[in-house]
């Protein structure tokens, strides 16, 4: 049952979601086949238990009990269970819009020319969307799915005029200006990453002529567009951009703030990368930012790399106190299968950072990195240790284990490629008689001219 999707599915279910689970299931209105209530309650036992997941002869045995095992039979019972468990998580999901739900009940009563019923759903859905302080997309779109909803109704009822129109047209513009700028920035934000192809579509028609958006979300998105289309203004772009999004950020929901606070990070990268110093300290207080207000966070958990790019940035602005905090601070919220490694590599990161390169080996040796570019980033931290601390002779085992684990992990090209320099430079750093100027002049220009190459800062600084 382990590798069965039914099961795999209900691993992700909470205890109250099972039981609403179990009472779908037993409703006959959505289920007239009692094998799988049957087969839904012997799978339950296991979880109030705690055992993993059941054989399906002992399954098969508690569904249809005095019967011989048949494979078959089970996989069909498995897979209409799993049929009604998506279509329970589909119906929960739904019933949690109420304004969608509201919106839907008025279509479906308006058909049956119930137009008075029909009117006090939709009061119902204008009540309940007027209090919500959400205004992004999403709103648009439900507010311009309400107002063509009333279009419907008015225009349903003998000699009626339709009056609101003109706001429906005005606010199918808002809703699509909206999503259509979400959409793009994102796109163009993942183009600028990874260097991919990009079409803006009919945005650059619809903007022609728009030059303040007085809606907030459409103008916060506006900016973060004009930045990245119009390089020649591009700082000032995005400083309105900014400015915007810390004014209005009470508009966007958490996961939507995260995004937005992303793409601003991503910016600051390019900018960076563009030679523009300055954006490296704006990418760590806009981190920091979003911290204290909780945006980075999911479900109460930090992402790994979000952690590990924050201690980067920290470090490399000599923000050690601070960076010491953080570790400690956001260790808890890691994944609990990431806590220790990453925990233990940005603590070393620290130490050795602070002078104190023996705490650094002592965290780097005790911890097992799974990720395979995490324990690549590890190494090379014990390898700088090692050279700086004049363990040759642990420096050169270190570099041949490195070597071997490049290969045995079957890491990808460009950073197989990384790396391998990495470990070829320093074996010549090791030949280099101390007084040879020109074996080191020599090497610090292969160096210098050699394109893919971890810790290059490091080893030209070393010569």
């Amino acid at each position: 049952m382990e590798n069965t999707r039914l099961w795999q599915l209900l691993l992700t279910l909470t205890p109250e979601e099972r039981q609403g689970l179990k009472k779908f299931v037993e409703s006959p209105f959505f289920n007239q086949r009692p094998e799988a209530a049957r087969l839904l309650d012997a799978l339950l036992i296991s979880f109030k238990k705690g055992r993993p997941a059941p054989g399906k002869e002992q399954v098969f045995e508690q569904v249809f009990e005095g019967r011989d095992f048949d494979d078959h039979r089970l996989r069909m019972a498995i897979s209409f269970l799993y049929q009604l468990a998506r279509q329970f998580l589909t119906v929960q999901d739904f019933l949690e819009d109420e304004v969608h739900v509201a919106i839907r009940e008025s279509e479906v009563l308006r058909r049956r020319k119930l137009y008075a019923l029909s009117r006090h759903c939709l009061d119902s859905a204008r009540n309940t969307l007027d209090v919500h302080k959400v205004r992004n997309a999403d709103f648009f779109d439900q507010e311009y799915r309400l107002l063509l909803e009333e279009c419907r109704l008015e225009m349903s009822r003998p000699g009626a005029q339709p009056e609101r129109l003109q706001a429906l047209s005005e606010q199918l513009d808002k809703a699509f200006l909206s999503r259509k700028l979400w959409q793009n920035c994102a796109l163009l934000s993942h183009q600028n990453m990874a260097k991919s192809d990009f079409g803006p579509g009919l945005l650059d028609h619809a903007l022609d002529g728009l030059d303040e958006p007085a809606v907030p979300a459409i103008a916060i998105y506006f900016w973060y567009y004009r930045a990245l289309t119009q390089p020649e203004n591009s700082e000032q772009h995005y400083q309105r951009f900014k400015k915007m999004l810390f004014e209005h950020a009470d508009i966007f929901p958490g996961e939507e703030l995260r995004d937005l606070y992303l793409l601003a990070i991503n910016f600051c990268i390019k900018k960076y990368n563009a030679g523009n110093q300055a954006f490296l300290r704006e990418q760590l207080e806009l981190y920091q930012r979003g911290l204290e207000h909780r945006y980075f966070l999911v479900a109460g958990e930090l992402s790994a790399y979000t952690y590990l790019n924050v201690v980067t940035l920290a470090l490399v602005l000599q923000e050690l106190d601070w960076a010491a905090q953080f570790i400690e601070a956001y260790r808890p919220m890691l994944a609990p299968e990431r806590q220790e490694s990453f925990f233990s590599f940005n603590k070393a990161r620290l130490e050795y950072a602070q002078k104190r390169p023996g705490h650094a080996l002592q965290l780097l040796q005790k911890a097992e990195y799974k990720e395979v570019l995490l324990g690549l980033a590890a190494k090379t931290l014990q390898l700088k240790i090692y050279y700086e601390s004049g363990e040759f002779d642990l420096l050169d085992a270190h570099l041949q284990s490195l070597k071997t684990y490049l290969y045995r992990k079957k890491v990808m090209g460009y950073h197989r490629e990384n790396y391998m320099n990495t470990i070829r430079f320093t074996l010549k750093l090791l030949e280099i008689k101390p007084y040879d100027q020109a074996a080191r002049a020599a090497l610090k220009q292969a160096i210098e001219q050699t394109g893919a190459v971890a810790e290059k800062e490091w080893l030209l600084a070393q010569l």
